[in-house]
């Protein structure tokens, strides 16, 4: 009787330690183990490197939640972002790297993944009509990457995008002074036109603002004589 109850208990406790690894996510509900760290470090990698971003996201994701204590997790962390980022799933990109840089923010990858943060906002620029949201960050990224690392290799590349991301932001405000002027709100034309040539004096669009500034100025000075 003895001897039963006790291999009842083995049974039991065995059958407990499979499902407690589903559980506690260590394998799936059917039981099966999971693969290992360096199983999903090795698939990962492999089609990360085949661009195929979706299956090397999924190995990713699975091994940051998987093995968080793993010396492979902030490896997970950064290429979450960096497959995100491939995917063109900028929100989910910027999430992953602004996570990444508040969790470690002396790691060697910080001055990669201030460019990236940047790049998530530059790749959502648009023409000068619409949102000039993405233009804005993007140079708040790489202005803050040229005073954190002003010797990094990516600096060249920065200010070609500061250029372009400068020019386009004057270009929505000489839209906007524009929509002013025809629609005959001089005085908020006049503002937009003089906040141009101000703020972007070597913008392309700063000529044309202020040749804008004296016909807008007449206009602001007839309607307030009436």
């Amino acid at each position: 009787m003895k001897k039963t109850i006790i291999i009842f208990f083995v049974l039991f406790y065995g059958l407990f330690a499979l499902q407690g690894c589903a559980f506690f996510g260590f394998g799936d509900e059917s039981g099966q183990m999971y693969k290992s760290a360096g199983q999903l470090v090795e698939e990962g990698a492999y089609a990360y490197e085949d661009k195929k971003y979706k299956k090397s996201l999924k190995a990713y994701t699975q091994l940051k939640e998987w093995y968080p204590f793993s010396k492979w997790a902030i490896l997970a962390e950064l290429r979450i972002a960096d497959c995100n980022f491939q995917l063109e799933q900028y929100d989910e990109a910027l999430d992953a790297y602004k996570e990444f840089e508040e969790l470690h923010p002396k790691n060697d990858a910080i001055v990669r993944i201030i460019y990236r943060q940047g790049l998530c906002w530059y790749n959502q620029v648009d023409t000068i009509d619409r949102d000039n949201r993405p233009a804005v960050k993007a140079l708040i990224e790489f202005i803050r990457l040229k005073e954190r690392f002003p010797n990094s290799k990516y600096v060249p590349k920065v200010n070609k995008m500061i250029v372009e991301c400068t020019d386009n932001l004057a270009g929505h405000e000489l839209y906007v002074a524009e929509y002013y002027y025809k629609s005959r709100k001089y005085k908020a034309a006049l503002n937009r036109y003089k906040y141009l040539v101000e703020n972007f004096p070597t913008s392309e669009y700063a000529a044309v603002a202020l040749s804008r500034i004296s016909a807008a100025q007449k206009k602001v000075d007839a309607k307030e004589k009436k």
